[in-house]
């Protein structure tokens, strides 16, 4: 196969060119372009392809982007797409590594020996493994999603790189090793909460998801309601874009917020005319009240079905 792209554009903003191990991995291999896409999915051509790098390489992919991009989605996708099993370690503020391995229930066992219950010397009884330790064990290669990385405390993606860059992990309760029977397909996403050691990051393929081109956008409608009429669907996300053109706002309205926005419009039985002179259920793309004083007192948005102050939205969308 030839390799249509040579370098990607790291989150520092400078180019790398791909190493010569991974051009031969790339194109030796007959099965590179792995994933594709799921069927409620649309995938860019570059996301597919930062997508198959990763597998073909082994390495974790950290996904960014803004909420509502399909961060957490792609790792469903991936799973569906490959027909491969899910999955899904959530990551809180007080989450360890430690605890993605496997977690050491002490309460327990001492509630076996205070009671009685249960043979307290074999502590193997008390260890549990955790997602990453579940995936390690398990007899398939599988896909774990290590989902919103920068949410627990700084020292947690240092801590993984151990158990993700050799694929074990040691148990000193049991002195046992748990090896990964499988490399397991790893995607790691980020809300750019926290910045992420660079040690972490030489670990990882990177990609940042970009909001949807219209183009792009009107393809993942089309896959969630495929008869909608084009001229509402051209409408309707000419107003949406409109929003986000405005920087005031403090939460854009995302992907799923104008799935929503259809969905709703669809079921109210909105007609084409009405959509045209008025911006109802505003409440399903606008979350922050600032954000809706913001549209009612500046841009004449109503938050109800009222046919008032759209003649300066109509002339923005007319100018796009």
């Amino acid at each position: 196969m030839s390799l249509q792209w040579d370098a990607f554009l790291c989150q520092n903003g400078e180019f790398f060119t791909l190493a010569l191990h991974s051009y031969l991995i790339m194109s030796e291999t007959n099965n590179f372009n792995q994933f594709k896409g799921a069927k409620k999915y649309i995938a860019s051509p570059e996301l597919r392809a930062i997508v198959n790098v990763a597998i073909a390489l082994g390495r974790p992919l950290l996904v960014k982007g803004e909420p509502g991009t399909g961060k957490t989605l792609l790792a469903h996708a991936i799973a569906e797409d490959l027909n491969k099993r899910l999955i899904v370690w959530n990551v809180k503020s007080t989450t360890t590594a430690k605890d993605g391995c496997y977690i050491y229930d002490t309460v327990q066992r001492l509630n076996d020996a205070r009671f009685g219950e249960g043979e307290v010397s074999d502590i193997k009884r008390y260890i549990h493994l955790g997602k990453l330790g579940e995936a390690f064990v398990a007899e398939e290669q599988l896909v774990l999603l290590i989902d919103e990385v920068d949410k627990a405390d700084l020292e947690f993606p240092n801590d993984l790189l151990q158990e993700l860059d050799v694929m074990e992990f040691y148990i000193p309760e049991t002195k046992e090793t748990i090896k990964a029977k499988h490399r397991p397909i790893v995607v790691i996403t980020s809300n750019n909460e926290k910045e992420l050691p660079d040690a972490f990051l030489r670990r990882c393929i990177f990609h940042f998801i970009e909001f949807p081109t219209p183009e792009l956008m009107t393809d993942i409608v089309h896959v969630h309601f495929p008869h909608i009429k084009e001229r509402v669907l051209d409408l309707v996300l000419k107003k949406f874009y409109l929003l986000r053109k405005y920087d005031q706002l403090k939460k854009k309205p995302s992907t799923s917020e104008l799935l929503d926005w259809i969905g709703v419009l669809l079921k109210s039985g909105i007609s084409e005319k009405d959509l045209l002179d008025r911006m109802p259920f505003l409440g399903t793309l606008i979350k922050k009240e600032q954000d809706v004083d913001y549209l009612v007192k500046f841009k004449g948005y109503t938050t109800g079905l009222e046919k008032t102050g759209q003649k300066a939205q109509k002339a923005e969308m007319d100018q796009d």
